[in-house]
């Protein structure tokens, strides 16, 4: 790392110096024996020649320079953690945390700080790397690499959104600017452009989702900065009767009006952006946000599982399922599930927002805190219909990835209902089934109202997505009653197989899948059976997944249960979920 290596170097020399005057005072020491040795024989034998002079090593070291000496060495030291306080980690520390480490009065302190700091951001604790350290520093480099004009890239606004946010999802560039035909919430009509670049994210964490972020080089110097008026990359804004808007265009505006409105943006008229000055606050809102180093945000909600405090004004469901990621890591989704009608609206130009704030926190059962995470769910509805979807829910989703070795875990939940100043609170314990290599297993056998592939681009990654597909978990009440679904929606189950035995002829495995669905009465309504045989190129590990439609089904409860059967190990799973249709 970085800042190891400067540290290290800031060590040896401090050694090296602190060696050196060891080496010296034992030097002088002998020397200065062996002259008193000397001088004691020529007493002896007689005085000694005058104008002899004493060796110059025997001189004391002025205490000025004494004193410059060791403030030189502290000033050296010093750079090493100036360097990491003002550029190694200036966009991801707080202020608090940087008051406090400047009232810090020795290295020994600043040491335990930055270790203690690192920890605090380490996603996997109880293991030895740092992955958020790691990539920090990895988003460094390449910001130096790659964004740099005239100055290092991690000090431009490219870099700095880089290193905080990681890769944008989307990046529309333009780096030699030209021609530009401008959206029609930008006004519409053609103009010429400087270089410019767009960032889309579709989502950061306490800032919000669809979060575009746009960077002009105005003067065409490679130093794109971070602009709030989209109107800056226009090249010719401040030429007459060029680059004139659709409406310009048409005689309904002029464009010295772009500069007399008094907004933020100068953007010409446009049926599509009457709204600009109510958003303006938005786009400030925002933009004060990409500029502030990520923090612990709900400090209420952390004291409250801090302390162990019980809380249930606010109601709202967990579910947490199991899938095997490796044979050491397990994927943990936690889904949240909160009824629109426990959330307090309020009402802005007609449309309904609800705002909730979720804390959650993963622990060893000895209180070592293994993940942290925090976020803000809003609901948007019309007024019009808020009474319509009051009964139904709003679900958040979150993927915790957990050692298998450690099994069992603690899980706290906070909802605050930010509005109607609410909160609830829920923990539970979590015990990571048992995955070993040699057993034949298998995940939580999930039922969800959503089920679907999801593109290439986005395996792996994404709200509910588990792999390859999309998998959104309909939640049962706290209240013990088990998941509902209406005759008009469709059921899907979800589960993968671990550990299939393979032929060591064919390669392949030889088992069998039964999906059976019996009524309160235990009476067989749907039975159907699979096999590898028919399932094209499989490994040990299968993913199971199937749909029915809820319509045919009677009103009742039901029980789901797949049973597989592996033919070669001799071994069988069949984990079961209830559900009901009304």
């Amino acid at each position: 790392m970085l800042y190891s290596g400067l540290l290290s170097t800031a060590f040896r020399k401090r050694c090296f110096v602190s060696a050196l005057a060891t080496a010296m005072s034992f030097g002088c020491a002998t020397i200065s024996s062996a002259q008193d040795k000397t001088a004691q024989g020529s007493d002896d034998k007689g005085s000694a020649p005058q104008g002899t002079q004493a060796d110059p090593l025997k001189r004391q070291v002025p205490d000025k320079q004494r004193k410059a000496n060791a403030k030189a060495l502290k000033v050296e030291l010093s750079k090493t953690y100036r360097k990491w306080l003002d550029e190694d980690v200036r966009w991801i520390i707080t202020d608090q945390e940087k008051s406090a480490f400047k009232q810090l009065s020795n290295d020994e302190e600043r040491d335990q700080f930055i270790e203690a700091f690192w920890q605090r951001r380490d996603p996997t604790p109880d293991t030895e790397e740092n992955e958020f350290k790691e990539e920090h520093y990895r988003r460094i480099a390449y910001a130096n690499e790659h964004y740099a004009a005239g100055i290092p890239g991690w000090k431009t606004d490219r870099g700095r959104t880089y290193i905080v946010f990681g890769p944008a999802d989307e990046i529309e560039s333009h780096p030699s600017g030209g021609s530009y035909e401008r959206p029609m919430e930008e006004g519409g009509g053609e103009t010429s452009t400087f270089p410019f670049e767009t960032w889309r994210y579709r989502y950061l964490e306490g800032i919000g989702q669809e979060i575009m972020i746009e960077f002009v080089d105005s003067c065409m110097c490679g130093d794109y900065h971070m602009t709030l008026d989209r109107s800056e990359k226009d090249a010719l804004k401040y030429t007459p009767n060029a680059g004139l808007t659709m409406y310009e265009q048409m005689g309904m505006s002029n464009k010295a009006s772009r500069f007399s409105n008094g907004g933020l943006e100068q953007l010409g008229q446009s049926p599509f952006n009457k709204d600009l000055q109510t958003k303006q606050f938005d786009r400030l809102e925002q933009f004060a946000k990409l500029q502030a180093a990520p923090a612990v945000k709900f400090k209420d909600l952390e004291e409250v599982v801090s302390h162990k405090i019980n809380v249930n004004l606010m109601p709202f469901d967990v579910r947490a399922d199991y899938v095997k990621v490796t044979s050491d890591t397990a994927l943990v989704p936690v889904t949240i599930q909160i009824k629109n009608r426990d959330v307090t609206f309020q009402n802005k130009d007609g449309i309904e927002r609800g705002t909730v704030n979720i804390f959650g926190r993963v622990t060893t059962l000895a209180g070592k805190i293994v993940q942290t995470f925090e976020d803000t769910v809003q609901v948007d509805v019309p007024a019009e219909l808020l009474a319509k979807t009051a009964e139904n829910s709003s679900v958040y989703w979150k993927a915790l990835p957990l050692r298998i070795a450690q099994n069992r875990y603690r899980l706290d939940v906070v909802v605050k209902d930010v509005n109607g100043d609410r909160t609830g609170s829920w923990s539970h314990a979590i015990v990571i089934p048992d995955f070993s290599d040699d057993k034949l297993s298998n995940s939580t056998l999930i039922i969800a109202d959503q089920m679907e592939p999801v593109p290439t681009k986005n395996v792996g990654t994404g709200n509910f997505v588990i792999g390859t597909t999309k998998v959104r978990p309909r939640v049962a009440p706290s209240n013990g009653q088990p998941i509902l679904f209406k005759r008009n929606q469709k059921l899907n189950f979800w589960m993968q197989v671990y550990n299939l035995s393979v032929d060591e002829k064919t390669h392949k495995p030889s088992a069998t899948f039964e999906y059976n669905v019996t009524d309160a009465h235990n009476k067989a309504v749907i039975h159907t059976v699979e096999s590898t045989d028919t399932m094209g190129n499989l490994g040990d590990q299968v993913t199971l997944q199937k749909t029915l439609s809820a319509a045919n089904l009677q009103p009742g409860m039901y029980k789901i249960e797949i049973k597989v059967n592996d033919k070669l190990s001799k071994q069988t799973v069949g984990p079961t979920a209830t559900f009901a249709v009304e």
